[in-house]
């Protein structure tokens, strides 16, 4: 990829490009914890978002997609453009502009290998590219965690996406070997060792994308917030599930439904099965750890309700391997992906028995897409 980008650069443009890259991301476990102010858990993956790009002394961008085999003129002191992808681009201009950057035009060529529709955060590893090379090449001073929180109001602002922080967190922050223990609320973070020996990491996406998603994940903040609420009207100083424990929750459980006593216990349990897999990791004990991912799906189907068949008929096949240390379903959920831990002997047994069931059952193929975990955003030298 980075030789393709530097001739395409060369027959586009002329001259010689700086090289940058920043990876998609997985999330080991910590879901929809983020936006109820808990933890997650993610890494940045060896799947990445490469740029080649120079300053060209004009105000206008020119820019090609290798993936989407489209150049395009982009006016960075006029509108939002209409094409999807451009508006991560523009967006990151102008974030970083209204912190005070001078940010000027430039000539670029990108690509890369995150799979798409997968949730592993392509448009977080578009801006966070961008956004860590614009800050080298104009020299504008950002720190890695400006240019996350860059990212992330470039969705709010110029996508239309009111994400959180941890895609673009991950993308900047990832290192080799190490995972991300995310504090939402304050943003303080904590490198946690990931090497398996003898282990890998796959997921296996079910291709498939509920419609019900976006207007459930909604419903699921709503009630969240319901359960805060009524808990913050007898406890001083609550303001999210993160003040709340079990034992406090248990003590208001007759002033809430049982729908939303779930979502909420959910959340609060999550949060500590994120740190007592932390603690597991330290102690290089993955068994325990893949024994925390399966608590993390059995939470996320039974309690927040945001599993689907497909999802969870996979881990249900990798429940009958014993070299498969742990399985849940990755993202929002009705949908995408599940990551798996997998002893490497059980990895082709493994692969091959959910791709002949799963193809039985629904009539598809499910995607197997590997992952390492890797470094963050960087220069190419």
């Amino acid at each position: 990829m980075i030789d393709r980008i530097k001739e395409e650069f060369k027959k586009r443009f002329g001259g010689d490009a700086e090289i940058f890259v920043a990876p998609g991301r997985v999330n080991l476990i910590g879901e929809h914890t983020d936006y109820n102010l808990g933890f997650v858990l993610p890494g940045a993956i060896d799947k990445a978002i490469y740029l080649g790009i120079k300053p060209n002394g004009a105000m206008n961008a020119r820019i090609y997609s290798i993936d989407y085999d489209t150049e395009m003129s982009l006016d960075l002191d006029g509108d939002n453009p209409e094409r999807q992808w451009a508006k991560y681009i523009f967006g990151v201009v102008q974030e970083m502009r209204k912190r005070g950057a001078v940010v000027e035009g430039f000539d670029c060529v990108f690509g890369g290998d995150v799979p798409l529709g997968a949730g592993l955060s392509s448009s977080a590893a578009l801006e966070s590219v961008f956004g860590f090379a614009l800050n080298e090449i104009y020299g504008c001073g950002f720190s890695r965690a400006d240019l996350a929180r860059i990212g992330q109001m470039t969705e709010h602002n110029y996508v239309g996406v009111r994400c959180g922080i941890m895609d673009q967190f991950a993308s900047l922050f990832g290192k080799d070997g190490q995972v991300i223990k995310l504090d939402c609320r304050s943003l303080e973070f904590e490198m946690v060792p990931f090497a398996p020996v003898g282990m890998r990491l796959v997921l296996i996406d079910t291709m498939v994308k509920h419609s019900l998603a976006s207007s459930e994940y909604n419903v699921r903040r709503e009630q969240c917030e319901e359960g805060v609420n009524i808990v913050a009207g007898h406890v001083p100083g609550v303001t999210s599930l993160r003040d709340i424990t079990i034992d406090m929750l248990d003590r208001f459980k007759g002033e809430m439904s049982n729908v939303v006593y779930r979502r909420c216990a959910f959340v609060i349990n999550e949060n500590q099965r994120l740190l007592d897999g932390c603690e597991a990791l330290r102690m290089n004990d993955y068994e325990v750890f893949g024994h925390k991912m399966y608590g993390s799906h059995d939470g996320l189907s039974n309690e927040y309700q945001v599993s689907c068949r497909e999802l969870d008929f996979i881990v249900g096949v990798a429940r009958k391997h014993t070299g498969v240390l742990g399985a849940r379903m990755m993202g929002g959920g009705f949908g995408g992906c599940v990551i798996s831990l997998v002893n490497d002997d059980a990895y082709a047994g493994y692969i091959n028995d959910v791709q002949s069931k799963f193809k039985a059952e629904f009539g598809v193929s499910p995607r197997v897409i590997d992952v390492v975990i890797g470094d963050g955003a960087r220069q190419i030298q």
